[in-house]
């Protein structure tokens, strides 16, 4: 099958990325490690002897960055659709976290303790439907936010992948509601032209 010439640019940009390469060097699973590298970095999110839940976690670069922070002291609980690699230190459950059987095991497996962080780096599958997709997003990042508000202890923290365009004005009211203070983040190693940005709620409303 011939390539489209978009998608021959995709490849050339990936292949010669700065953060793919240092990816590949370092022993990342993605690129990805590094924008949480530099939003933590920023704002000092992982401590250890923190409960870490990584939510749209797989391939795992997300639980990799957090698993050299907490040095071996703290839990991480990480959940994808997709099948992940294991990771030492990292405990995963496989399944749809849109689905309640999904979320409840979510929530057993934290023995009624909270956690002191929930990042989210969720995508759902892309149609290439703008208005489906951005809708699909926004689902995945309410469910988080719910969890999260449910399960983050008082001055808890979250962060979480959003989309500029349908709903993120809503999101962005509702994390208010729920944190004292949120900021926008738009690490270096997020592509530019992408709409992606992170919301990170500091300090969940008791």
């Amino acid at each position: 099958m011939k390539l489209k010439p978009s998608s021959k640019a995709w490849i050339h940009e990936h292949i010669n990325d700065e953060f793919v390469k240092r990816a590949q060097k370092e022993g990342y699973r993605a690129r990805a490690a590094y924008k949480l590298t530099e939003i933590d970095d920023k704002d000092k999110l992982i401590k250890p002897g923190m409960t870490v839940v990584d939510l749209g976690a797989t391939p795992g670069s997300w639980s990799q960055v957090a698993v050299q922070r907490l040095k071996g002291q703290g839990r991480i609980i990480a959940l994808d659709l997709l099948e992940m690699e294991p990771i030492k230190g990292v405990e995963f459950i496989q399944g749809d976290f849109r689905e309640d059987a999904i979320l409840k095991q979510l929530e057993n497996s934290l023995n009624g303790k909270q956690v002191d962080l929930v990042i989210a780096d969720m995508a759902p599958n892309i149609t290439g439907i703008t208005i489906v997709d951005q809708a699909g997003a926004a689902y995945l990042t309410e469910l988080a936010l719910e969890f999260s508000k449910e399960w983050l202890k008082p001055s808890g923290n979250f962060l979480v992948k959003v989309f500029i365009g349908e709903g993120f004005e809503e999101i962005l009211q509702s994390m208010r509601l729920a944190f004292d203070k949120v900021v926008t983040r738009k690490p270096k190693a997020s592509r530019g032209r992408s709409n992606e940005v992170y919301l990170l709620g500091l300090g969940r409303k008791s």
